[in-house]
């Protein structure tokens, strides 16, 4: 494999414990009071079309401002003082960078969320292309849209990159664009749908081995 695609939540940082907690408890009973969602149906969605989803789906009872700006508060909070980096990552990166793997941070989060990560961990200029859903105009995660953009703003073919992934959704869209999907299994997502994945690791250890061990030279 020529290159490596990192999801952020989840993967790069542990923030989808956080994210999974806020969601449930505060912000989906107040814009959807009526409904039992899945948190599992909007995982991986950027925060914005969460909004267009659930008022879709069920309709909401609080403004999109107030939505927005609830998400904004949360992750000010969980990526500035809560999340840790993905134990041994600068690492990882550097050992990719010196087999000349290059890779991409690719996120449904906003770039000042992202911001926020990579100043705190610092993790800025760590890869090659830092990639939010924001930039395409495309759909949201379980589309392929944002990995496709990817691979394609990195040089690579989409067959010849490796994405790790957290989320149900995120793992579906990376098998859909046709890459080499690792699944990162977490606590915060249960027992999600993993089966597009090609590899399921469950530790930073076993990530680090798995990527490596796909982008070593043959």
């Amino acid at each position: 494999m020529s290159a490596v695609l990192f999801d952020m939540d989840g993967v790069l940082v542990d923030s989808e414990d956080y994210w999974v907690d806020i969601e449930r408890e505060e912000i989906f009973p107040a814009a959807v009071p009526d409904a039992d969602v899945d948190l599992a149906e909007t995982s991986g969605m950027n925060f914005r079309e969460i909004y267009d989803y659930l008022d879709e789906e069920y309709g909401t009872a609080i403004s999109r401002e107030e939505f927005i700006q609830r998400f904004d508060e949360a992750a000010e909070e969980i990526y500035t003082e809560r999340a840790e980096v993905l134990d041994g990552l600068h690492d990882l990166l550097a050992e990719l960078d010196d087999r000349g793997v290059p890779t991409a941070l690719v996120s449904s989060s906003p770039h000042d969320w992202i911001g926020m990560v990579t100043e705190r961990f610092d993790l800025e200029g760590s890869f090659d292309r830092v990639i939010s859903a924001d930039d395409i105009d495309g759909a949201s995660k379980p589309a392929p849209d944002v990995f496709a953009y990817a691979a394609d703003e990195i040089g690579v073919p989409a067959a010849e990159c490796v994405v790790v992934e957290d989320s149900e959704n995120g793992i579906e869209a990376a098998a859909r664009a046709g890459t080499v999907v690792v699944a990162y299994r977490i606590e915060a997502h249960g027992d999600i749908d993993r089966s597009p994945a090609d590899e399921i690791v469950d530790s930073p250890a076993a990530l680090r081995e798995c990527v490596l061990e796909l982008t070593a030279e043959e």
